[in-house]
Formats: structure tokens, sequence, C-alpha cells
């Protein structure tokens, strides 16, 4: 066998491969053997039909046909592993010659992994920020606590702050009920600021089963945008009325939190340490994506294959239909409020797309260089970690005994790894 690389545009690669006639022969065996597998021939068994008597019968292309799928799929694979390329789709293959008594010859076109020349990625500008955490933060934090053990006593009185109250509403436009624009039996608390400004302070004075109509006009930056700074008819029919108590900030609700808290003052102590280390956490994740956008501009990159890119966005699209779905909304009903379509979408992603690919090129080459390797055995143990949560859940477990999760997932912890090896590196600066 012999081939030729040559290098095309956009991070592919064509690879001419000719196999000589006389290698051929174990090739067209098999495929005879394939070819008259099932056949029903008088005087021979299925797969054991002589080559010469199944030319007769199906042809010598036929053969010769067979064949040249046998040979791509043996030598293709050879090739790249020899040549060490990184594919990154299937093949276009094209047949160039098969004929009887002639070289076999085709041609292989596929995109490969683009490769990057990396820049100094041991300079950093950036810097990290210093966490400090003030007392407004920790007193946030209390009074959300204070709301979750707030004690609910059902009442006739009319609707004040801070009451929860039980409400069924509707919301028109040209008199007819928006998208979404219906809710029966929905818990509200009035003050949190839940609804689009205004409306709860329209239900401040109700009493319960009172009915009110009333008009108000949505932000000019609401997220559905057909209905952004438009008027809304409102109806709402208050249906019960809480009073809620807050719990006083004291030892006793120290306690109530946690029994570990002996005093408030080892509440609002664990909670300082609580939100300092989820702001580190934020601020390690800005740091790095900083350090890496330093790299990418310190760094050339080959052309990046387009299929590479729209798989990027498919995975975009898909993370952002996953949070619409969390909010309870609809994808279709979020595009249509945007007045886009998932190519438009699409469109205005691309540039985020590549600097994640080009993130992705960065962390595995500083991979390579820094010899940062992760084991097979550390991949196996967060799996395991991770079906012990999913033990009842056949999908989850199926997902993640698959070996192209195994693969995803080494390539996440060696991403993580990388990451946090550059975070230790600009932080000595």
């Amino acid at each position: 066998m012999k081939y030729e690389v040559k290098k095309l545009s956009n991070s592919q690669i064509q690879i001419v491969v000719e196999i000589p006639n006389q290698d051929l022969k174990p090739f067209l065996d098999k495929a005879a053997q394939k070819i008259s597998q099932g056949m029903e021939m008088p005087g021979f068994r299925s797969g054991k039909v002589p080559y010469d008597v199944l030319k007769e019968k199906v042809g010598e292309q036929s053969i010769y046909q067979e064949a040249a799928n046998l040979i791509v799929q043996k030598t293709y694979p050879e090739i790249c592993q020899k040549e060490k390329f990184i594919t990154v789709a299937s093949p276009k293959v094209e047949i160039i010659k098969v004929a009887p008594d002639n070289p076999f010859i085709y041609k292989a076109i596929v995109p490969i992994l683009p490769k990057v020349k990396i820049g100094d990625y041991r300079k950093f500008k950036a810097k990290k920020k210093e966490i400090k955490i003030d007392a407004e933060q920790i007193t946030k934090v209390l009074q959300d606590l204070q709301k979750l053990r707030a004690k609910e006593i059902i009442s006739d009185a009319p609707v004040k702050k801070g009451d929860k109250v039980e409400i069924d509403f509707s919301i028109y436009m040209d008199k007819v009920i928006i998208e979404g624009g219906q809710g029966k039996k929905v818990d509200l608390i009035v003050g949190e600021g839940y609804f689009i400004p205004g409306f709860e302070d329209q239900l401040i004075g109700l009493t319960k089963n009172q009915e009110k109509k009333f008009k108000l006009t949505f932000p000019k930056d609401y997220y559905q945008k057909n209905l952004a700074n438009r008027d809304g008819d409102f109806e709402v029919k208050v249906l019960s009325v809480w009073q809620r108590e807050l719990p006083e900030l004291n030892d006793d609700f120290a306690k109530m939190v946690g029994n570990k808290f002996k005093s408030f003052a080892d509440l609002k102590e664990q909670l300082h340490k609580n939100l300092e280390l989820e702001e580190q956490a934020k601020e390690n994740q800005r740091f790095e994506m900083a350090i890496v956008e330093e790299i990418i501009t310190r760094s050339e990159f080959e052309e990046i294959p387009e299929i590479l890119i729209e798989a990027e966005l498919d995975k975009m699209i898909a993370e952002l239909r996953a949070e619409i779905e969390k909010r309870k909304l609809k994808f279709d009903d979020y595009l249509t409020s945007l007045k886009k379509t998932v190519d438009d979408l699409k469109k205005e992603f691309e540039g985020k797309a590549v600097t994640r690919l080009k993130t992705a090129l960065i962390t595995r080459e500083i991979a390579k260089l820094e010899e940062i390797e992760v084991p097979d055995e550390e991949v196996a143990k967060e799996i395991n970690k991770t079906l012990k949560l999913y033990t009842n859940n056949k999908d989850i477990k199926e997902k993640l005994s698959n070996p192209q999760y195994f693969s995803y997932l080494k390539n996440v912890i060696t991403s993580r790894k990388v990451l946090a090896h550059l975070n230790q590196l600009a932080s000595k600066k």
C-alpha cells in the first residue's frame, strides 16, 4: 500500500491510497465470502461458494465493490493512526479506480483537529480581585433564612406587604389571553417582586375572594420582547391570605437553622465563610477565563473546521434550551418572543462558539506541554460516584456507561486541571 497526504483549506486533509493488484486477493476472498453468506446455491453451503462460481453468479465487479468497502475500513484507520491524525468527523470517501487486474485507488477527505501555536502562557496581565464580604451580603442571606422559617397564619385581613397570598390571574392584550398569561392557585409573597413592577402593589388592600382588574405596562427590557413596553389588562382574584411572622434573629434562630450553631454569632461567622467560598469560586472562574482570553490573543490557530463550529453551536443551543425549560418556559415560545429562529441564534453565537473551541484547543495543548494527565482510574471513580446517585435511572446509567461519555469526562477533567494549573501560575506573579 502507498498513500499521499495533502493539506486542504479549513483544517482538512486529503489522503489518496493505492493498493497494488497483487495485494487485493485477501480482500476479494473476504468480499466473496460475505456476498455468498445467506445465498442459496445447490451443492454449496452458505458462505462457501467458490470465487469463480460466485463471479459467474453476481459479476466480478460486485465482488470488487464489496472488497472496496473492506479495504477502506481497514486501511483508512491504519493511516490515521500512523500519521497521528486526530479526525473530527467521518471521511468523505471517493473510489477512484476499482476494476479487475488493476490497482485499487481511493481518496478520503476528512476534517482534522486544527493545530495551535501556543503563545506565552506563563505571563499574564490579568489580576485577581480581592474578595470582600460586607455586612449587607450577610444581612441578605439572614433575611432569606428568616423568610424560609416564617410562621404563616391564615387571615381575613386586607393584604399587606409581606403577606403570602394564593391567587388566580389572567393577562390580556387586545382582549386575548397572552401566551403563559394565566395562573391558577399561584402562591405569591407580596413585595418580593416576582411579578412585573406594580403587580404586587395592586394586591395590597384586597381581601379573600375579592377580584380586581387593572392595567400595567410591561418593562422595556422584559424578556418576552413581544410584550416589552406594551400595556396589558390584568384580572386577579385573591383566594387566600396568610400573615407571615418572621422569627427573631437571635441565638434561638441560629439553633433553628442548624444544631451545630450555638449562637447567632456562630451562624454569622459560618455565613461569612460560605459567602467567601462562593465569591472565591466565582472570582476563580472569571480569572481563569481572563487568563485563557489572554493566551488566545497570543496564540496562532489553524482554521477551525465548519463541522466543529456547527457541533459547538448545537451544544450551545441545547444548553440554552435546558436553561429556558428549567424556568418552566417553552423554548419555542422563547424564540417567538425574540422573533428569532434557531438559525438566527446560531449566527449570534458563532463568535462565542469559536472562542469556546479555541479554549478547548489551548487547554488540550497546554495539557501536553505541562504533562497534565488524567488516569482512567480517576475518570472511573468520578463516574461511579455519579452512578451511586442515579441507581434507579436506567437512562442516566446507560449514558454514564458509554465509552464516548468516558472520553468526554476525561477531557472535562483534563481541562479543569489545566485551568487550575494556569490559575496557580498566574497567582504567583
